[in-house]
């Protein structure tokens, strides 16, 4: 998949600056949709989800790779072209707006992700894991916290390869899918009063393993 490389561009900024055109271009990530497919699972009125499909392909982002006749109407196809390759420079220099689309619309379907997994006994296997972390850095500690959390991603990456050539080697079935979830994030105030309670409710959660 192509990154964008210049996330800077007006034209990208505009696209990322509402909710549901973040939402729409992670559906699309991974594969292609009509606007009817994408609103039954955003739950959300295809007029809405139309409009913002074809600011999307104006924008360049999205583009039509196949229509299908339905019921003497036309559904059009589309899939992602490129997405916004955001660096830490340039997250540090978007509009507040925009940062707020992003990360509202990607903790939503994570949210939605996690709940249900929970409810079908996602995290029954004894290697599943769900734990909390209080931490107090300074610009140094966040910088390392940073590359740590980076570092993790690229090793979970490598796992991935590893566990898919060892189950193409034994022609095995392929495993139901997991998902890592990883925030580092400034978090609200806490009470002084209450500071104490929260740091040991953090340290019993963050060496729990369900």
């Amino acid at each position: 998949m192509k990154p964008f490389s210049h996330l800077t561009d007006q034209r990208v900024v505009k696209a990322l600056a509402h909710p549901l055109r973040v939402q729409i271009l992670g559906l699309l990530e991974h594969r292609t949709a009509s606007p009817s497919e994408l609103a039954a699972e955003l739950n959300v009125p295809l007029g809405n989800v139309s409009y913002h499909v074809r600011q999307l392909q104006s924008f360049g982002l999205i583009r039509l790779v196949r229509t299908t006749p339905r019921r003497g109407s036309i559904e059009h196809h589309y899939e992602l072209v490129a997405r916004p390759d955001i660096t830490d420079h340039e997250w540090e220099s978007l509009p507040d707006i925009v940062k707020h689309a992003m990360v509202g619309a990607a903790l939503a379907p994570i949210g939605r992700l996690v709940q249900d997994a929970a409810a079908a006994g996602g995290f029954g296997r004894r290697e599943a894991h769900l734990s909390r972390t209080a931490l107090t850095l300074d610009d140094e500690g966040w910088r390392d916290a940073a590359a740590l959390l980076i570092e993790l991603c690229e090793r979970l990456g490598d796992v991935e390869r590893e566990s898919l050539e060892r189950i193409a080697e034994t022609a095995t079935d392929t495993p139901p899918p997991s998902t890592v979830v990883l925030m580092h994030f400034e978090s609200p105030p806490v009470r002084e009063e209450a500071h104490g309670a929260h740091n040991a409710e953090t340290l019993s959660s963050a060496t729990a393993a369900l």
